[in-house]
């Protein structure tokens, strides 16, 4: 401790824990792990050298003072000892073969080049190590899926041969894997290594989690939040997986472990919550109390090993199969102990809502359609390590048929098609039958004609503020009656990426973005990505997370809280109201790209570990926007590709986890996705937005577009211009436009208000969603210029983030200078720092071309330029920006004639020609 309130120590050491309980041990034998001190070690792997700390895009674009990686945390640690002439051999390799970064936004390959290995030199590596490390690396991200290919979800044959030489020479051996998806599997059965990891990206402080893992500092006690099948095909949406236009959900409520369960055990080499320990756990049942509502369930746990260690408690429901069909096994609950001494005893509880028992009836064959039901029989509790060993511990019985939830029609799909049933063969062996998914009845858009709220009469300015509002000495409904149809306009749109008014170089404003908003007292709200840390593209220095898979993986809250505080006050410090995270969409498939930033196949432990990072940075005022909702589970095609998915299963999973978010985590600003979903964009789905997540949910807060997202008219196509059907539905902000007072993106907001396509009273609705969330947000506080104690402990925290150790250039200018393009390092994340001395202290102008030679239409590739410590402007090219363009700076009149330029590239594949420095 060092009595500030921002520690970045003690930061890095909540996420060091983090990344080590997040590891998911696979393989033991012998056991070989823990390795005791001072074992030699050879390292095979290029990866040792290249940390993958997070996946790519914007979810992992964070700016940070270092990485731990593999490498440099064993040599650190000085737990083993390092073989030298290995490393030396990899390092000589590499300066032939250069790690590969790629151009531009989405543009890094998945993996890089593998170094061959000859029989030879593992022979020779083998005489002078105790064991071997290999380290296998994977990164994945946004706007692209993985590939049923080598080098993406399928290892290269390089790899399968490092693995496989070094596996027959060396007597001891661990594989890390260093990704953020799971992968193909099978070489572990035909290599036989001793030991095999899951290490995910564990943000910067992953390489050293991993050591202490190694080392047995930390007693692993991760286990895995999906289903590892033997082949990609094993996976029942594979079929229906990777379309352009049109995803069917075919498999239903049947994903992950739900199938696995119930229909192909013999497909599964590593089962749902599965992981091993260095020691070795007894689960008992202590008691199960029945309530109306829940089942407790007491289990007292012993640790009957001989290292400490946590445990992961996992409780299992097997609901009769009755006329909706079940799956075999649903977790209902888990919780994870302290550290047990070897003998020492512990009893948990855990609650297990029969809400999660429920079954929807979206075809009314239990007579309540649209609801949640309990059908009658008996609902076995299982507790265990993992679904597969989770053992039988008691039931309880349910005499009829009961109705958990009624609830009404919505969301339904308008496109016929199959989906999975279970159906009874020979001895009661359940084998996968397919039945007509129900179709929808009801049009969303009359129900939204319906309820189209009642116009507030336009007053014009009474002088009245928002702080009017929240001191109560006026209502909301007074306040926003002086907002004029151009105000309210102007309120629905953000402004970004990396708008002036905000923090430099996060992903957007909004709120009070115009001179007659701000002038009601209506705040600007910041937010800035991501679920992997924060994406600051000025420069700025944050911290990086361990990706949402490994955090997840760890199945405890309680530390992912304890995390996320951190983050919330690294948030508060950098005048950032809302981190666009955490990313919640169910890893339906092992190929979907962004899989990295989301958590599970299992909607429990997503909703869960969600609340739990909301709770954490609730603590220091700032708030999460949870994302992407919903069924963002392809990024092939995202813009386009619709998802056809019934009812029930949008019910129980894919809308669960934002349900327990919102109603467990406080959440109050959610991102709706790109792409459809049964006929309508999220954006502007009526019943996504309103019906279940305002009406059903009782959500208070707002919803924002992705950036540049789109909105479609019920049966049409979408358009990024139709704000109006967006707001109508109640997504209340369209992110993002560069002046929303301007209308630089030509929306249709004035249009539709005009021509009645959209009620003004529901652009109300909107601005009032608006300036409610405001109201709870630190930007409240800023626009008062209200500073808190808090406020106060974290300025004094602030890093001195400009000290960064550069190479500088003195740039000399009489009249006009010019400045080689190869002086400037547009590669991602680096800095060019210039000292301009002027012959006098005169006016200058900076000027430059620049462009995207060639990127997707999504790309983001930003600059930042600074004169001393001041942003002078943040330039972000699109994919676009193929054409050369002039960018001027005119500078002022600079101090004894000098001053320190940099520019900064939070992405690469930005090309710079033609920069010169002249005297104006």
């Amino acid at each position: 401790m060092n009595g500030k309130i921002f520690d970045l120590n003690e930061y890095a050491a909540k996420a060091r824990e983090a990344a080590a309980e997040g590891i998911v041990m696979l393989k033991n034998d012998g056991p070989l792990l823990p390795l005791s001190k001072d074992t030699k070690v050879a390292i095979f792997g290029r990866s040792q050298f290249h940390y993958y700390k997070s996946g790519t895009g914007s979810g992992g674009m964070v700016n940070t003072r270092y990485v731990t990686g593999i490498l440099e945390a064993l040599e650190a640690e000085k737990c083993f000892v390092v073989n030298p002439a290995v490393k030396a051999v990899y390092e000589s390799w590499m300066e032939e073969h250069p790690f590969e970064v790629g151009d531009g936004w989405a543009k890094e390959p998945w993996f890089q080049e593998e170094m061959p290995l000859e029989p030879e030199f593992v022979e020779a590596a083998s005489k002078d190590s105790d064991a071997a490390i290999i380290v296998i690396g994977r990164t994945a991200g946004e706007d692209q899926d993985n590939k049923a290919e080598e080098g993406s979800y399928l290892l290269t044959k390089t790899e399968l041969n490092m693995i496989s030489e070094v596996c027959k020479v060396f007597k001891h051996t661990i594989v890390l894997l260093n990704v953020g998806n799971t992968i193909d599997m099978k070489w572990v059965e035909a290599s036989n290594p001793s030991s095999v990891l899951y290490v995910w990206q564990g943000g910067q402080e992953g390489g050293s989690g991993i050591v202490d893992v190694l080392s047995g500092k930390v007693t692993p006690s991760g286990r895995l939040t999906d289903t590892i099948a033997r082949n990609i095909e094993d996976y029942p949406s594979t079929a229906n997986y990777g379309d352009d236009k049109r995803n069917f959900y075919a498999e239903d409520i049947y994903v992950g472990y739900r199938y696995f369960e119930t229909f192909a055990k013999e497909k599964v080499l590593y089962p749902f919550g599965f992981g091993m320990s260095y020691t070795s756990f007894e689960r008992k049942l202590d008691k199960l109390v029945e309530t109306r509502d829940k089942v407790d369930v007491l289990v007292e746990v012993t640790n009957t090993g001989e290292y400490e260690g946590k445990e992961v408690v996992q409780i299992y429901c097997e609901a009769p199969q009755g006329r909706l069909g079940k799956p075999a096994r649903v977790l209902c609950g888990f919780a994870k102990t302290k550290i047990l001494s070897p003998k020492e005893s512990v009893i948990v509880k855990i609650s297990c809502p029969k809400y999660l028992f429920s079954s929807y009836d979206d075809s009314g064959v239990t007579g309540h359609r649209y609801s949640y039901v309990l059908e009658e029989g008996s609902y076995g509790i299982y507790i265990g390590r993992d679904v597969r060993q989770a053992e039988y511990a008691g039931s309880i019985d349910i005499a009829e048929l009961t109705m958990v939830e009624a609830l009404k029609e919505a969301m339904a799909p308008f496109v016929s098609y199959q989906r999975m049933k279970p159906a009874a063969g020979e001895g009661g062996q359940l084998h996968v039958a397919y039945e007509e998914v129900p179709m929808g009845t009801v049009d969303p858009m009359k129900r939204r004609g319906e309820n189209i709220p009642k116009e507030i009469a336009y007053t014009g300015d009474k002088g009245l503020k928002l702080e009017d509002v929240s001191e109560g000495r006026t209502s909301m409904e007074d306040f926003i009656a002086q907002l004029s149809d151009e105000d309210l306009c102007c309120i629905v749109r953000g402004e970004g990426m990396c708008s002036s008014k905000v923090t430099p170089g996060t992903a957007g404003a909004f709120g009070g973005v115009t001179g007659r908003l701000s002038a009601f007292g209506i705040p600007l709200g910041c937010c800035a990505d991501g679920p992997s840390g924060i994406r600051m593209d000025s420069g700025t220095y944050a911290f990086a997370m361990p990706n949402g898979t490994c955090l997840a993986c760890s199945f405890n809250e309680e530390l992912l809280k304890e995390l996320y505080e951190f983050e919330g006050m690294e948030l508060r410090k950098n005048n950032i109201d809302t981190l666009l995270g955490p990313g919640m969409n169910l890893h339906r498939n092992p190929l979907n790209g962004r899989n990295f930033e989301y958590f599970s196949e299992d909607p429990l432990v997503t909703g869960k570990m969600a609340a739990a990072q909301l709770k954490g940075m609730d603590k220091y005022g700032v708030t999460g926007t949870i994302k992407h909702f919903v069924c963002n589970n392809q990024e092939h095609s995202r813009n386009e590709v619709e998802a056809v998915i019934s009812e029930r299963a949008l019910r129980e999973l894919y809308l669960k986890g934002f349900e327990i978010a919102v109603k467990e985590g406080g959440a109050y600003s959610i991102m709706s996705t790109y792409g459809p979903v049964n006929g309508f964009w999220t954006a502007s789905n009526y019943d996504l937005l309103t019906t279940i997540l305002r009406g059903e949910w009782g959500f208070e807060g707002i919803v924002m577009t992705d950036w540049w997202a789109r909105g479609n008219e019920p049966g049409g196509p979408a358009d990024v211009k139709n704000t109006s059907a967006m707001v109508r539905c109640q997504n209340d902000l369209f992110m993002v436009t560069t002046d929303s007072e301007k209308n630089t993106w030509q929306d249709d907001s004035m249009e539709g208000i005009s021509g009645g396509k959209t009620a003004r009273a529901e652009f109300q609705r909107s601005a009032m969603n608006l300036c409610g969330t405001l109201m709870r947000m630190p930007a409240f506080l800023r626009s008062r210029g209200i500073e808190t104690e808090l406020d106060k402990q974290l300025k004094e925290c602030i890093e001195e983030d400009e000290k960064e150790l550069l190479e500088m250039r003195i740039v000399k200018v009489e009249t006009e200078t010019e400045i080689p393009a190869e002086w400037i390092d547009t590669q991602k994340g680096k800095s060019t720092l210039l000292q301009v001395v002027l012959v006098e202290e005169d006016a200058s102008r900076l000027s430059f071309s620049c462009r995207i030679p060639s990127a997707g239409e999504l790309s983001q590739i930003p600059l930042s330029i600074f004169r001393d410590k001041q942003l002078l402007k943040m330039i972000t090219l699109t994919g676009k920006d193929s054409e050369w363009r002039t960018e001027i700076l005119d500078l002022e009149p600079a101090f004894c004639s000098t001053y320190f330029l940099k520019f900064y590239f939070g992405q690469s594949g930005m090309e710079i020609k033609d920069c010169k420095i002249e005297i104006v």
